[in-house]
């Protein structure tokens, strides 16, 4: 049985969202299918580095034991060992990042239904978009990939290289749906222009105010996406048409258009917060939306799913702080390897997510009544006691 550890299937949560035969599928589409037979193959390389994201910060070596642990309490090792730290180090370089990539662009779907609680308004399923930064071990192959922010002070440089992540984001279950990674120089602007890809009709899509602009609006709407964004404080949204909601019709021009040639058409929304004792304003804010059907869409309800655009800051909190450990920073040494740690952790988390959700439909409770981190420690038990099972 020892030589056939590398058809390990039996990971728990692991291979039971991401099965051996789809990875191997993945790996020989990246041209990573080893052509002799190694004690680290591709595909348990994977799960390996699926496993660092899942059992983050713990070592290579006790990440190794968590996925063989099973195997070995029914006797199915045989003499096959756990092997050098050196070994799994140039085991996850021969794998690099791009398998990983294309294993969460193939997976990372909606998962969410229509009886899914939060997850559709009015027949739109609701999505988010917004970014985050990733802290990366401190090299200089690493800084010179992506580089290092400016101090809060202007004294200098920060202390760690950082990956800027921009996500799509499911509300109502809160998978990742999509995500674009870059260097800190690239602007979250940036990064969500390439998000439309994973857009299409019958969605709905929160932003906040710094996306707000003419260029990355068109290219959303041309999905056939719907849009509510916060507007900027400063924006001008002049009434060119007043609604029975309240909210009015207006337009956006581009900064290129200052002749404001070409408008692209809005509804524009806007209210008061008041803080916790009802007395006080805590905020004026506006908002603008592709949705111009005040009767079918009114507008203090559009307001009050707006809100809902925080659950993504949610999903950052469970990837960065319990999943991977608060103010733990990605450890490897190259570019590569930093890019293949995070693409880990949204496959990881993606994973949990579908576990948290079945697991709600199963009880008919909301997901976010299920605890992210309980499922976290019942996953890493369910990789370190499920028994592998093996191809004759």
């Amino acid at each position: 049985m020892a030589a056939s550890v590398s058809d390990l299937s039996g990971l728990g949560l692991l291979t039971w969202v991401y099965p051996p035969g789809l990875v191997d599928r993945v790996v020989a589409a990246c041209g990573r299918s080893e052509q002799r037979k190694r004690l680290l193959p591709a595909r348990l390389v994977v799960y390996f580095v699926l496993g660092l994201a899942l059992f983050s910060p713990a070592p290579y070596l006790e990440v190794m034991r968590h996925l063989v642990a099973g195997l070995r309490g029914v006797g199915l090792l045989g003499d096959w060992h756990v092997p050098a730290k050196s070994s799994l180090f140039r085991a996850r370089q021969r794998l690099g990042s791009e398998p990983l990539r294309v294993l969460f662009s193939t997976t990372a779907k909606p998962i969410a239904t229509e009886t899914t609680p939060g997850a559709f308004w009015r027949g739109l399923r609701v999505l988010a978009v917004d970014g985050t930064c990733w802290d990366a071990a401190d090299t200089e192959a690493n800084q010179a990939a992506f580089g290092r922010p400016g101090n809060a002070r202007g004294t200098g440089k920060s202390a760690f290289v950082q990956v800027r992540m921009a996500a799509l984001v499911e509300v109502g279950s809160h998978a990742v749906l999509d995500a674009e990674l870059a260097g800190c120089r690239t602007g979250e602007v940036t990064l969500v222009g390439r998000l439309p890809r994973s857009c299409g009709p019958g969605q709905l899509v929160l932003a906040d105010r710094e996306f707000l602009g003419v260029p990355l609006w068109q290219a959303f709407t041309a999905t056939g996406a719907d849009l509510l964004w916060r507007v900027p404080a400063i924006r001008v949204l002049p009434v060119r048409k007043e609604l029975r909601d309240g909210s009015w019709l207006s337009s956006i021009h581009a900064n290129t258009d200052p002749a404001k040639r070409d408008p692209v058409d809005v509804r524009v929304l806007a209210y008061r917060l008041k803080d916790t004792t009802g007395t006080a304003a805590a905020g004026e804010y506006r908002l603008v939306t592709s949705l111009m059907d005040a009767r079918r869409y009114p507008a203090r309800q559009l307001a009050a799913l707006y809100r809902e655009r925080w659950e993504i800051e949610s999903v950052f909190a469970e990837i960065k702080t319990h999943q991977r450990g608060a103010k733990v920073v990605l450890s490897s040494k190259t570019p590569d390897g930093v890019l293949q740690q995070i693409w880990a952790h949204l496959l990881v988390h993606h994973a949990l997510r579908e576990l948290m959700l079945r697991t709600a439909a199963t009880r008919q409770l909301d997901p976010d009544r299920i605890s992210f981190t309980e499922t976290l420690r019942s996953a890493r038990r369910s990789v370190t006691v499920t028994p592998g099972s093996f191809s004759p």
